[in-house]
């Protein structure tokens, strides 16, 4: 039974993971208005260009130590998984499908972020644990089809892509949280990768045309908050608490990101949208107290 000292240890891990969904669930509506005026492909890479000089700051500043061989070779993965391929195949979809949309695509990431902890990890969720989290995924994948044409659109398996991608960069990302700290983590992901996307960055820069105010405010938010600052308690939580336990407070991610468009794009949340955000949090909280076990 765990100790007074562990629960508090897992309910702060899990009070920081909901940090980061909180900042991560402005990223799609952020991202819906930034290319509405802007190549996707420049949001996609111009990010993490802008969020690399804030990480090469710090990692200069605070005389961070440089990873070690193996702590390089999972570095690459987060990079290719959370600096590379979420933000580009988020930003190509967004310019096809609402923010709404996507959030409630995204809403199968905690499932998939259990999945990637179980390989990468060494974590062994119960059986009920993969029950409820499949009842979880089942509901926002319910909710998606409901809500949307029934249809498999090219913008659904660009976002089915993204969230290999971010579960991936996440299990490795906690992982690397627990000898490097999150900051570190993803400062030295975003650093490693810059230099492989400055170029395309430059190619789909806007050149020619009006790009709005509130472009270039989305555009900072996803590069500062969604791509640098949202990952310290994210990483941090998941180190605390468990990949896949705190992975399933990204079940709440979608209804917070509707909640985000509908105040920044003006989208409307009907009963059904609160009914199923109820029966999601139901899940997380029922999931919050199964076991989860972890090897050495």
């Amino acid at each position: 039974m765990p100790t007074r000292t562990a629960l508090r240890v897992e309910t702060k891990g899990m009070l920081l993971g909901l940090l980061g969904v909180a900042i991560f669930s402005l990223t799609l509506p952020a991202t819906r208005v930034a290319v509405e005026s802007l190549n996707p492909l420049f949001v996609g890479t111009g990010r993490a260009v802008v969020a690399s000089l804030l990480a090469l700051i710090y990692l200069t500043a605070g005389r961070q130590r440089t990873p070690t061989r193996g702590e390089l070779k999972a570095l690459v993965v987060v990079a290719l998984g959370v600096v590379l391929g979420f933000p580009i195949f988020t930003s190509l979809a967004m310019r096809h499908v609402d923010a709404s949309h996507g959030g409630v695509m995204l809403g199968i990431l905690p499932l998939a972020t259990a999945a990637a902890g179980f390989v990468f990890s060494r974590e062994r969720p119960s059986p009920s644990f993969w029950v409820m989290a499949s009842m979880g995924s089942a509901l926002v994948i319910a909710f998606s089809i409901f809500k949307g044409a029934g249809t498999m659109q090219l913008a659904d398996l660009l976002l089915l892509v993204a969230v290999l991608s971010a579960a991936i960069g996440y299990a490795i990302g906690a992982r690397l949280t627990q000898t490097m700290g999150g900051l570190q983590v993803i400062s030295w992901a975003l650093v490693i990768s810059s230099p492989f996307l400055i170029v395309p960055m430059i190619l789909y820069a806007p050149v020619t045309g009006h790009v709005s105010s509130a472009a270039w405010i989305s555009f900072a938010y996803v590069s500062l908050a969604s791509q640098f600052l949202g990952f310290l308690p994210w990483f941090k939580g998941l180190s605390l608490g468990g990949v896949a336990r705190v992975g399933q407070t990204q079940l709440l991610q979608p209804f917070f990101t509707i909640a985000a468009a509908s105040l920044l794009l003006g989208e409307v949340v009907d009963a059904t949208t609160v009914a199923f955000a109820v029966a999601v949090f139901g899940v997380v909280a029922i999931g919050r107290q199964l076991n989860i076990s972890r090897k050495s």
